[in-house]
C-alpha cells in the first residue's frame, strides 16, 4: 500500500511520498518488499498517488531485486478497500499479502502465512499489542470485533500486514474510496472467518510524526537493529561514502547523513537526517533537523524542517 498522503509528516512529504522517505538512506518501502521477497514472495503491485511519479524513479524498470513490480496509479485515493479493489486485475485470483508501505518492521511473517491457511481463514490479521489505542477483538484465532461495532472491547491494534482470500473482490465496490475496515466488520457480521494471529515479538515502528522519524533513527543506532531479511550487507551506515564531509566538520549523536550530501569546514550537526544531495555550509550547527534532498542550509538550526 502506497497511496497514503502521508499528512502527518508533513512537510517532509510535501516533496517525497511517505513510503519512499529514506531510513539510514534506503526507501522505506523497500524494507517491505525486501522482508516479502524473504518469506517467499514473487511479484508485488503498489498503488500509488502522491507525487505517484517518484515511485517510477524507484521501480521505474519494473523490477526490484529481479521480482517484478507493478505500479497501479489512483488518481482519486480510493483508500485501502478501494485500492485493494483496483488492483484486483493485477493481483488474480490466489491468496495475496496486504503489506504498508510505511512501517518498518521484522515482526514474523511465515506464522501469520501458515495461520491463514492452517484455520482456512478468509483474511488473517497481523496484530499486536502497538501502544496505541487497541481496537480488535480477539477470541480464540477469531476476530470478533473492530472498533467495538459488536460491543466487544479491542485488547489488540492492527499491525499492517494481512493475509487475504481473493473472496474480498466481491465484497467491496468498484471505484469506491472506503476502507476495507467496514468491509470486515460486516464480514465478522456475516460470520466471515476473519482471524488474528499476535505477533508482538521483534521490532515494529510507526513513522508518524518527525519525531517518531528521528526517534527510529536513534532506535535503530543505538540497538544495532538490522532486519535479517536485508538484501544490503552493511546497514545501516550513519554516513553514506559517498557523502563529502569537510575535515574540520562534526557528524554527532546518531546523525543520518545521505549520499552526495556536502558538508563544510566546522559545520555540526547532531541528531539530525540529512538527506541525499543536501548541502550543509561551513560553520553551521544544526540539532535535531532533518534536511531533504537537495537543499542548503547555513546558520545555527535547532528541530527545524528545511
Amino acid at each position: 500500500m502506497g497511496a497514503g498522503l502521508g499528512t502527518r509528516l508533513r512537510p517532509l512529504t510535501d516533496s517525497l511520498p511517505k513510503p519512499l522517505v529514506p531510513v539510514f538512506h534506503k526507501p522505506l518501502i523497500t524494507f517491505a518488499l525486501d522482508h516479502l521477497l524473504a518469506a517467499g514472495v514473487g511479484e508485488f503491485v503498489i498503488n500509488t498517488h502522491h507525487l505517484a511519479a517518484q515511485f517510477k524513479g524507484v521501480f521505474g524498470g519494473g523490477f526490484y531485486r529481479g521480482q517484478r513490480v507493478t505500479l497501479v496509479h489512483e488518481p482519486d485515493i480510493l483508500e485501502t478497500g478501494g485500492g485493494i479493489k483496483n488492483a484486483r486485475p493485477w493481483i488474480g485470483e490466489n491468496p495475496f499479502i496486504v503489506y504498508s508501505g510505511d512501517i518498518l518492521t521484522d515482526l514474523a511473517l511465515a506464522p501469520l502465512i501458515a495461520e491463514h491457511f492452517r484455520r482456512g481463514n478468509d483474511v488473517t490479521l497481523a496484530l499486536r499489542e502497538t501502544g496505541f489505542s487497541p481496537s480488535i477483538a480477539l477470541r480464540d484465532g477469531r476476530v470478533v470485533d473492530i472498533r467495538n461495532r459488536y460491543g466487544v472491547p479491542g485488547e489488540y491494534d492492527f499491525a499492517n500486514v494481512s493475509i487475504w482470500n481473493p473472496s474480498i473482490f466481491d465484497k467491496i465496490p468498484a471505484g469506491r474510496k472506503i476502507s476495507f475496515v467496514p468491509i470486515l466488520t460486516d464480514w465478522i457480521g456475516a460470520g466471515g472467518k476473519i482471524g488474528g494471529l499476535v505477533l508482538n515479538e521483534n521490532e515494529w515502528f510507526n513513522i508518524g510524526s518527525r519525531q517518531e522519524y528521528l526517534a527510529v533513527h536513534r532506535t535503530i543506532l543505538e540497538s544495532g537493529w538490522s532486519p535479517p531479511y536485508l538484501a544490503e550487507e552493511k546497514w545501516p551506515l550513519a554516513v553514506s561514502p559517498l557523502a563529502r564531509i569537510a575535515p574540520s566538520a562534526r557528524i554527532e549523536g546518531f546523525s543520518s547523513i545521505g549520499p552526495g550530501v556536502e558538508i563544510g569546514e566546522g559545520a555540526v550537526v547532531r541528531d539530525s537526517v540529512v538527506w541525499e544531495g543536501a548541502k550543509i555550509a561551513s560553520r553551521s550547527r544544526l540539532e535535531a533537523c532533518i534536511v531533504r534532498a537537495g537543499q542548503s542550509v547555513e546558520g545555527i538550526l535547532r528541530d527545524a524542517d528545511i
